[in-house]
């Protein structure tokens, strides 16, 4: 279960600067370059996504759960934005759901 923790932080850290990247090339003005780094990270995150032993259905809704908090991660330390408590509890939640599916045998 190690293995898919880390595919899943690898994963989200690909879409999440991936998407970062072209977020900044299309809503703040930076180079195109920066957007097509960002789409090529994209790429390597779907790429990372295939290498988890759950099936489709399975890998893409946990890593959801992850994502989110991830994103949270993502927007406090980036952008300097501190998550409220609303949304600490929701990425609670969803990381209880993320067990539940993964860990269910």
């Amino acid at each position: 279960m190690i293995r898919a923790m880390l595919l899943f932080i690898l994963a989200g850290l690909a879409e999440i600067g991936g998407g970062y990247l072209i977020w900044l090339w299309l809503r703040s003005g930076k180079p195109f370059w920066v957007g097509i780094i960002g789409a090529l990270i994209m790429v390597f995150y779907g790429i990372v996504a295939t290498r988890q032993e759950f099936s489709f259905g399975k890998t893409y809704a946990a890593y959801g759960g992850v994502f989110i908090v991830m994103a949270l991660l993502w927007g406090w330390t980036v952008d300097r934005r501190f998550p409220d408590i609303g949304e600490w509890i929701g990425a609670a939640i969803c990381l209880v759901g993320v067990f539940v599916m993964v860990y269910k045998k």
